[in-house]
């Protein structure tokens, strides 16, 4: 049995460009094309429609979940691996969703007391900043400023898009535990660098003190320290110390 393109297109809730784009960049190309060019897809498709999406709800870029697929042998395997993913994201969640919450409490109770600290929210950030502008920045990281351009190559708009509005929501959540009163070594601040860092090293491996060197230029580099104290003064140091405290306890 097959389906064609626009009944994926309704089960899956993607569209059916993204499911011809899929086709284009060689990640999930249909079962067959009928005579009248529709593309029309089997079972095997749907499963690995399936893992591309997990994939991508859990923030994996397109050309990381062609590897990861590519890499992949045995598809329960692999769903298992997409499982626990998905339990380690649902628990990551559940933290910041009890720090948030607590940062609500802690902000009312200072505007009762008279000293309300504001945290500025933009929905976007980065928005209309061009990629090759972000790579600018990393001038003083040659070899992962290369690995960027390589990743953003692959990116369509909506990708790149959608990378620098999680990069607003990470400083947004670091600033939300900034303002709880959380230090930068905090688990819940770890556990917001962790991300951050497996981010990074999905393009490359991070010795710590190329790590340590990233978090002196949130503060060092102008570009960055601008967009960090954008959302929150102090934030920029507070990333600073943060990333320090991670590289000495996990990467040293």
């Amino acid at each position: 049995m097959d389906w064609p393109i626009a009944e994926v297109a309704r089960m899956s809730g993607v569209t059916a460009r993204t499911l011809r784009h899929y086709d284009e960049v060689g990640l999930l190309p249909p079962a067959r094309i009928g005579a009248n060019g529709h593309r029309y897809y089997e079972e095997p498709q749907l499963l690995r429609l399936q893992q591309i999406l997990v994939l991508r709800a859990l923030g994996v870029g397109l050309l990381e979940v062609g590897r990861i697929l590519a890499e992949q042998v045995d598809e329960v395997d692999a769903l298992r691996g997409h499982h626990l993913r998905l339990l380690a994201e649902r628990d990551r969640l559940d933290a910041l969703a009890g720090t948030v919450s607590r940062t609500i409490a802690d902000l009312e109770q200072s505007r009762k007391d008279g000293s309300p600290m504001t945290i500025n929210r933009p929905e976007n950030l980065f928005e209309g900043i061009q990629p090759s502008q972000y790579q600018e920045s990393l001038s003083d990281f040659p070899a992962h400023a290369e690995e960027v351009a390589r990743k953003v190559a692959a990116m369509t708009p909506q990708d790149i898009e959608e990378g620098q509005r999680e990069r607003t929501t990470q400083m947004i959540l670091l600033a939300d535990l900034m303002a709880a009163g959380h230090p930068a070594d905090a688990a819940p601040v770890q556990a917001q660098i962790d991300t951050q860092y497996q981010a990074m090293a999905e393009l490359r491996p991070v010795s710590a003190e190329e790590y340590r060197a990233v978090g002196r230029s949130c503060v060092d580099n102008s570009a960055w320290r601008s967009a960090y104290e954008a959302i929150a003064p102090g934030l920029a140091a507070y990333q600073r110390d943060a990333i320090e405290a991670y590289a000495t306890t996990r990467l040293s």
